[in-house]
């Protein structure tokens, strides 16, 4: 990877944003691909809800130190793709109190085997994802960012198969990862997934999950990598004053997505409580709670549900 060795310590000493082309990725010895300060906004409304105080997910472009161009946070098939239905949605003025008040009825079917067993899935992310099926796309969160769903998806498979996500934590500033929280406007914010399925699959620690941008970094060498594992537990997650940070990047693996992709070398998923993930009042996730920790599932990540932003997720179904 190209290293571009012109100091910023002038420009951060006096609190600005510094230029693209003058931070300093010598301190970086991993594989990944280095940017540097705030992105250039693409698109200022990718969704909005109207009926709530939610928070614009916006998305962008940054350029790395290798000159590679990177969406922020990721790319997606939001805008495109069919949305999952809802468990709960207070966006679009769905908000049952419980799995009684939803009509699974109406739930479409997405048919990977005609002659497949027809599955149900429950999901709760923070804050968007994209469900795969042996590379179909089932679905995708109707909410990418705030105020925080829950969702439901039907498919037709047959055994074995193979379930992928996309995992991506919005971000209000984009190219940083970090939003407006805990007294600053450069606040990291954090992850989580969990999941259930009706032929007993749930979410836990024999999934894998790796992660694909991190960010904010603001020591490049807290940053360590063995292997494919992408260590940034030495890295602060501590609010900034400014948007004077770094995010790593790497390419998403061809085919990640599909049925027969060989996650072994992928790090194992970390799990979370309900505590550390902050869902005592989310009734998105509450509502339903017997379709998630009742039914034996828990809350899934990278080994940094703060700092990792785009995580893809693997399992395979037996």
């Amino acid at each position: 990877m190209n290293k571009i060795l012109i100091s910023f310590a002038p420009c951060l000493a006096l609190g600005f944003v510094c230029a693209a082309d003058s931070f300093n990725t010598s301190a970086y010895q991993g594989t990944g691909d280095v940017t540097f300060g705030l992105a250039t906004t693409t698109n200022t409304r990718t969704f909005n809800c109207e009926q709530s105080s939610g928070r614009t997910a916006a998305m962008g472009e940054i350029t790395g130190a290798s000159g590679s161009v990177w969406t922020v946070p990721a790319s997606n098939n939001f805008s495109t793709a069919q949305h999952a239905a809802n468990l709960y949605d207070e966006c679009s003025g769905n908000t049952p109190d419980s799995l009684s008040e939803v009509n699974l009825s109406n739930v479409p079917v997405v048919t990977i085997d005609d002659d497949g067993d027809e599955i149900t899935g429950y999901i709760f992310a923070d804050n968007y994802f994209e469900l795969y099926i042996n590379g179909v796309l089932v679905g995708v969160d109707a909410v990418p960012f705030t105020p925080f769903n829950s969702s439901v998806v039907k498919f037709k498979v047959s055994k074995p198969y193979d379930i992928a996500f996309k995992l991506i934590d919005w971000e209000e500033n984009l190219g940083i990862g970090s939003e407006a929280g805990r007294g600053s406007r450069y606040s990291p914010g954090d992850g989580g997934i969990i999941a259930s399925f009706s032929d007993g699959t749930v979410t836990g620690a024999d999934w894998k999950a790796q992660a694909f941008y991190t960010a904010p970094i603001y020591d490049l060498s807290c940053l360590k990598e063995t292997g494919t594992v992408r260590d940034s537990s030495g890295c602060s997650t501590k609010p900034a004053s400014n948007a004077n940070s770094y995010g790593i990047h790497w390419p998403q693996p061809m085919g990640w997505m599909n049925e027969g992709f060989d996650s072994s070398d992928w790090p194992q998923a970390v799990t979370y409580t309900e505590a550390t993930i902050g869902v005592n009042n989310k009734n998105g996730y509450l509502n339903f709670v017997e379709k998630f920790t009742g039914a034996g599932a828990e809350f899934i990540w990278s080994s940094n549900l703060i700092l990792d932003n785009l995580v893809l997720v693997h399992y395979r179904v037996e």
